[in-house]
């Protein structure tokens, strides 16, 4: 029989082989209940124990009747799903993934489900039935008899009762009363997920014609705010032309807003002239949309949509490479209204929250309720909503970050991946390391379905594929209506420096530009990809600098918490006012993060409105709506910001952008660099200039003769492309080789880097084909007291076998942490890294 149908309950003894979110490699055998045993099915979620005290959410994997050998198997505690919530092709999907980027299928469980999903296990404390305090030979504390006097009406749980007692930690008053025989400790399990809820008033049934109603008001003529309540209601409700909307009712926030007293609708409940009740409600306060508004496309992006559908014809994915400004949402949404009126669903890929913000309310009014929106940002019920919404077919078009690819699409058409070069869809700490752009091309093919790709500036591997034909390439070269790719101006520091021109970090040539712009009532935005107030601080006197007792790092100065902070690890330490080596007070803060340009430009420009939008500004839900909301409604006049201003953001005003630091992100140390400063400058520069007004980007620089200002200065993309994979051709990195990084780590330097010689010298035999360079220490060679080493491998696409080599690696790895020394190092692997 086949494992996603049910079985009969007159088979022999079931056995579930469940897939559970903890990393060890394995599923875990669980017997079936009979009570369940007709009901349980492959993608079901069950609760189980877990060793000796734990209770789990596992998911059905397989279904048989061959009990364990080496072990009695646990039942299943209970079935929480009537049917699958995880379908066959997911569970494929999940399996390649762990086998892809080397991890178990439990972590990418454990990624891939909503933590709503997931159930907890709470400790719980409960009144023995038997137990009679004035019957009982044992003293009891004052805390004790608190306690159990409590538990005489409800149970409680550990949090409840810590509450209760005004303690932190109550293990020893529980341990005492259980030595007493007085309580029982179990564990309740809870569920994380609760639909939201709205109260409503509504107009009891008694009172819903006119002559009750009459009658109505001749009683509360005496009682003015009762009958200010029912008079509130009706001109919201008007019950008499439809009685229908009585039985709605009335939002009970919405009623209290119109200034009447809550205690005389609660009088009114009593007295049984209004009713309360509670509804469910959708999180997503969508408008319905019935019939979707045509998307008007110029010559151009109609061109390039046809393009793409032709493309469509002989490939899976196609390259869309349009120029910052062109119009490319404008061919997403039409692409998505075709795959929507087809019967499919739709999935479009952000790379940050900070783009969602902006797009979603456009897209919203086009599709209305049935578009959800799933990132990291949103509530656990918010997204286990949109979760349901997906498998329930409520949403057949979903806009989402990387986690997006998890969700349990069954008829998927359409997988639109925008700015596909960006490393935000690479996840990096924990497993799985999975890469959203090349998961969502694995479910297109799970589903037959098309993906776009789309960016101005591609990543090497995206424009190399399409290059050598395994993917349709579309250009889209000009701006939509008549805007024109900005003007690109160097401000060369050196010489402005020299000429003693320079204003703290503002060079005279960008001042002016400020200053100009906002003359004219036009918007700035400031680009730093650093935030804080300072990345050094040091001793002026004998060069002393601040670091982290955890990591190999000094500490960033944040001058709004007045604190010095870790960005690894999230140590932080007070500013010292004086040298801890020297006692010297000439303390010196160098160098400049975005908290400290947002100060200069209220120094320069006092009279300008002056934001900024990082990670420190925007870490609560909302903070990148209100930011953005500012800035497009024109209260803000410079935007000063770090990676989150260069992506996706469509402002009229803004006829200026300036770049800091461009020489830090050309020479940092990794083979992508010229890549990275390339695309992010690019795509900075594409936000100014976006309708008529021809924008201006100035880039700050010590070397305006340096070749990659070339290929910007002239908008050359594919000549950087072209060149870019030359030299990786030369060197032998991606796309031409597939790279897996090793990180080992512990707290003990000489064994973890023992430890790293030994797996490089077994490598080096088992794998004698394979480049491998290290072990070496990374750049931050120490994080969270563990110290680290770094081993890379370099695997010529031509030489096949590519799982083959990673269970060599797999293999290996788990050989060296057999040996005794090095049991408790840490092996982290990191395959396709950017």
């Amino acid at each position: 029989m086949a494992e996603g149908t049910l079985f009969s309950s007159n088979l022999s003894t079931l056995f579930a082989e469940v897939a559970l979110p903890v990393p060890i490699d394995k599923l875990f055998t669980y017997r079936v209940p009979a009570a369940i045993a007709d009901r349980v099915k492959r993608g079901q979620r069950v609760i189980v124990p877990f060793g000796q005290k734990k209770i789990l959410t596992g998911i059905i994997a397989t279904l048989h009747t061959k009990p364990p050998k080496e072990y009695e198997a646990k039942p299943i505690l209970e079935l929480l799903d009537e049917t699958e919530i995880i379908y066959d092709h997911q569970f494929s999907l999940y399996e390649w993934i762990a086998q892809y980027y080397m991890c178990t299928l439990g972590e990418v469980l454990q990624a891939a489900l909503p933590s709503g999903l997931k159930l907890s296990s709470e400790s719980m404390i409960q009144l023995r039935p038997d137990f009679v305090l004035e019957n009982s030979s044992f003293d009891f504390s004052e805390k004790e008899r608190l306690l159990l006097d409590r538990l005489k009406a409800e149970v409680l749980s550990y949090t409840e009762a810590a509450k209760l007692l005004e303690a932190r930690s109550i293990y020893h008053i529980l341990k005492s009363l259980s030595s007493k025989e007085a309580i029982i400790l179990f564990e309740e399990v809870k569920e994380k997920y609760k639909p939201k809820t709205e109260r409503r008033i509504r107009l009891h049934k008694n009172y819903a014609d006119k002559k009750a109603l009459e009658t109505l008001f001749e009683k509360l003529a005496a009682k003015p705010k009762q009958e200010a309540v029912v008079l509130h209601y009706l001109q919201h409700v008007p019950v008499f032309n439809n009685q229908k909307l009585n039985e709605q009712g009335l939002r009970k926030l919405l009623l209290l807003k119109s200034d009447v007293s809550e205690s005389s609708i609660n009088t009114l409940v009593k007295q049984k002239i209004l009713e309360e009740f509670e509804v469910i409600v959708p999180r997503f306060g969508f408008p319905d949309s019935h019939h979707l508004p045509p998307v008007m496309l110029n010559e151009a992006q109609e061109a390039a949509r046809n393009q793409i559908l032709a493309a469509f014809q002989n490939q899976e994915v196609v390259l869309l490479h349009g120029v910052t400004g062109s119009g490319k949402t404008e061919i997403y949404i039409d692409l998505v209204r075709k795959a929507l009126e087809g019967g499919s669903q739709a999935l479009l890929l952000l790379p940050e929250i900070a783009i969602t913000t902006q797009i979603v309310l456009r897209l919203k009014k086009m599709f209305g309720s049935e578009m959800g929106v799933y990132h990291s940002r949103f509530s656990d019920n918010e997204r286990v909503e949109v979760w349901n919404g997906v498998l329930t077919g409520k949403f057949r078009f979903v806009v989402g970050v990387r986690s997006a690819v998890f969700l349990p699409f069954d008829n998927l058409g359409l997988i639109i991946v925008d700015e596909e070069h960006d490393a935000s869809y690479k996840q990096q700490d924990p497993a799985p390391r999975y890469q959203a752009r090349d998961v969502a091309q694995v479910i297109a093919r799970q589903h037959h379905a098309k993906v776009v790709l789309g960016s101005a500036t591609p990543s090497l591997e995206s424009y190399y594929h399409a290059l050598q034909g395994r993917y349709g390439y579309v250009q889209l070269t000009q701006r939509f209506g008549n805007a024109q790719l900005p003007a690109i101006v160097f401000a060369d520091v050196t010489q402005e420096r020299k000429s003693k021109t320079i204003k703290g970090d503002f060079t005279a040539t960008l001042i002016r530009s400020i200053n100009a712009t906002l003359e004219k009532s036009e918007q700035v935005i400031l680009f730093q990809n650093r935030r804080g107030y300072s990345p050094l601080v040091q001793c002026e006197d004998c060069q002393w600098v601040p670091k982290c007792i955890n990591c190999a790092v000094s500490l960033t100065y944040h001058q709004y918490r007045h604190a010095l902070v870790c960005h690894y690890c999230g140590y932080r330490e007070d500013l010292p006012t004086q040298c801890p080596t020297c006692s010297s007070k000439r303390i010196l803060t160098l160098g400049y993060g975005t908290e400290k340009l947002e100060e200069e430009l209220k120094f320069h420009f006092p009279n300008a409105q002056v934001q900024r939008m990082d990670l420190d500004t925007t870490r609560s839900r909302s903070g990148y709506e209100t930011i953005i909301e500012a800035f497009e409604k024109g209260e803000t006049q410079i935007l000063v910001g770090t990676q989150m201003v260069t992506k996706g953001l469509d402002f009229d005003r803004v006829s200026l952008v300036g770049v800091f630091d461009t020489d830090r992100m050309i020479h940092f140390p990794d083979f992508r660099s010229y890549e990275r400063a390339f695309q992010l400058i690019m795509q900075v520069s594409g936000r100014a200039g976006r309708r008529e007004t021809t924008g201006t980007v100035i880039l700050q620089t010590a070397n305006p003769k340096h070749e990659l200002f070339r290929y910007i200065a002239t908008n050359n993309v594919t000549g950087f492309l072209n060149d870019q994979l030359h030299d990786r051709q030369t060197h032998l990195y991606p796309p031409f080789t597939r790279l897996i990084d090793i990180t080992l780590k512990h707290t003990d330097k000489k064994v973890v880097t023992a430890a790293a010689t030994q797996l490089v010298n077994v490598l080096r035999k088992e794998l004698p084909a394979t480049k491998i360079m290290g072990p070496g220490e990374p750049m931050i060679s120490k994080i969270r007291n563990e110290f680290l080493m770094l081993v890379l491998l370099k695997i010529k696409r031509d030489q096949g076998k590519l799982p083959e080599v990673k269970q060599i690696i797999l293999q290996t790895a788990a050989r060296l942490q057999q040996v005794k020394e090095y049991r408790s190092v840490k092996v982290v692997f990191d395959v396709d890294p950017v």
